[in-house]
């Protein structure tokens, strides 16, 4: 688990007092697997993870004694680009495949939020 001082991966602070085992487990982006695990969810290795780490696709949090850590949201974008490398697009370019399609996924849900609050996500008002 993340210690109070790492943030996860996407820079949020852990509250681990304050949340019970089962709500932190239903965050998509508590770090709850470990390399091995993770990599087996996704049908690859170990390297294939650090790969996607170097390239900056994902970044994993790290438990107190080093390991790393991956979250749900990790693991579906690893997911994809291991869908792209396997059909041949090099690394490098299937995580900046994967990082914009992750972004503009973000973004129509951003969208998505302003038109149910009734503002207008143009323009920033009702």
């Amino acid at each position: 688990m993340p210690s109070e001082s790492q943030p996860y991966a996407d820079g949020r602070q852990p509250d681990q007092d304050r949340l019970p085992v089962a709500d932190r487990l239903d965050d998509d982006h508590f770090p709850a697997y470990t390399m091995g695990r993770a990599a087996e969810l996704v049908g690859a290795t170990p390297a294939f993870l650090r790969a996607l780490g170097e390239a900056r696709l994902i970044t994993p949090t790290r438990s107190d004694g080093g390991h790393r850590r991956y979250s749900r949201h990790q693991l579906r974008l690893a997911a994809r680009a291991r869908e792209l490398v396997d059909q041949g697009t090099p690394v490098d370019a299937a995580c900046r495949i994967v990082s914009l399609e992750d972004q503009l996924e973000q973004a129509e849900r951003t969208n998505e939020e302003l038109r149910r609050q009734g503002a207008d996500p143009v323009r920033g008002h009702r």
